[in-house]
């Protein structure tokens, strides 16, 4: 229901016989390509193997990046604060009139700057829209809701082809309780829940627009 400049509302939805790019369309390129833009990565927006969070990071900072450099480790959206603090030489508060300010989630990345080599030291978690996926150096706990956990080792196995939960069932248990563990923690939606209350079930993969 978007309106144009005009007034009038814009038409919302993939119609095959309308031409993309008048200001009555809003046009997607639906499934096929959304898979097609991200290969080799497996899914999209909204899902959390790798095409769905893999994004290039550019950093500009001729004050602080001597050597410019291409670092492949992890990092994620909540390490960008730490980043910004540590480069102004902030400290970030701990309470405002009398409220008490949750602790920073991410980590610095200002030591990647000077390190191509430098690692990220804790796991790095998503969750969205009930699909969860956990980052602890090299492996990959990865679900589709409200499927089963994947299991990758990422270093060898970035497209996310050879299911390594039946043969890592330890690291799996391990991974998976921690992961529980961070959701608990600051308590991330229950979907399951939140589908039976508005009458209907999760949109899957076949039925979701890219927009």
């Amino acid at each position: 229901n978007t309106p144009n400049v005009d007034g009038s509302r814009a038409t919302v939805g993939n119609i095959p016989d309308l031409r993309p790019g008048g200001s009555d369309t809003f046009q997607s390129y639906d499934l096929p390509w959304a898979n097609t833009s991200n290969t080799p990565f497996r899914l999209f927006k909204r899902w959390t193997h790798e095409g769905g969070i893999s994004t290039p990071l550019v950093v500009n900072w001729p004050d602080g990046i001597k050597s410019p450099e291409t670092i492949h480790s992890p990092a994620h959206l909540i390490d960008i604060m730490p980043t910004c603090l540590q480069a102004a030489g902030a400290t970030y508060p701990t309470e405002n009139n009398g409220h008490v300010i949750k602790p920073l989630e991410g980590e610095s990345l200002v030591p990647s700057f000077q390190n191509p080599d430098w690692k990220r030291e804790a796991p790095i978690h998503w969750e969205h829209e009930g699909n969860r996926a956990m980052r602890d150096g090299d492996w990959k706990l990865v679900s589709e809701y409200p499927g089963e956990w994947e299991l990758y080792n990422i270093s060898d196995d970035r497209t996310e082809l050879n299911n390594r939960a039946d043969g890592e069932k330890d690291r799996l248990t391990k991974m998976s309780r921690e992961y529980d563990a961070w959701g608990e923690r600051i308590g991330i939606v229950n979907w399951t829940d939140r589908w039976d209350r508005i009458g209907r079930g999760p949109i899957g993969k076949r039925n979701h627009r890219v927009g």
